[in-house]
């Protein structure tokens, strides 16, 4: 059973699954689509999924001691991710069951590799790869046209979800097909 609370705004988002709980003061962006079992608690400060961003089931949002949690357009927050007070920039991709903690800032295009803990107040330039336990900067390189084409198929996903079709047609596998080769 989900929740959605008083202070959420949920501004033409793609999809809101009937089982996320959506508490405090929570910004869905247009677009933005949140999945099955996501939990976003938001008691002081706010929550921002920016437009077309994707979090995705299992996901944890919460708000840091000090900071808000901004994902920014364009993100895929993927599986059992837990974010904590810190900031996503525009066309990042998160790994799956990813930590990333209170303060800690990821630049724009970037990608957070599965399983990495992104440390308190940790902050990454745009353009980097990051992994590891305690996360490091691996590599560069713009992924934000590869990002963009990931949050792009989860925002068709997520339109079809909402309306009762789990399986996207030819067409769109063809249009998505064009994204990526693009």
């Amino acid at each position: 059973m989900g929740y959605i609370g008083k202070e959420v705004v949920l501004d033409d988002p793609a999809l809101v699954h009937a089982s996320a709980q959506l508490y405090g003061k929570v910004y869905i962006g247009p677009g933005a689509s949140v999945w099955p079992n996501v939990v976003t608690r938001a008691e002081m400060y706010e929550i921002r999924i920016g437009a077309r961003s994707n979090v995705q089931d299992f996901v944890m949002i919460h708000v840091g001691t000090f900071t808000p949690t901004i994902v920014g357009e364009d993100c895929s927050i993927t599986h059992h991710v837990t974010l904590h007070g810190c900031e996503i920039g525009d066309r990042c991709l998160i790994g799956i069951n990813a930590t990333i903690m209170d303060g800690a800032k990821i630049g724009a295009n970037s990608i957070v590799a599965g399983h990495s803990i992104v440390t308190e107040n940790a902050e990454f330039s745009a353009n980097s790869i990051i992994a590891g336990v305690p996360a490091k900067q691996v590599a560069t390189r713009d992924c934000g046209a590869k990002n963009v084409g990931n949050a792009r198929f989860y925002e068709m996903n997520a339109r079809n979800y909402a309306q009762g079709r789990d399986r996207l047609s030819k067409d769109q596998v063809a249009q998505l097909a064009a994204i990526f080769a693009g």
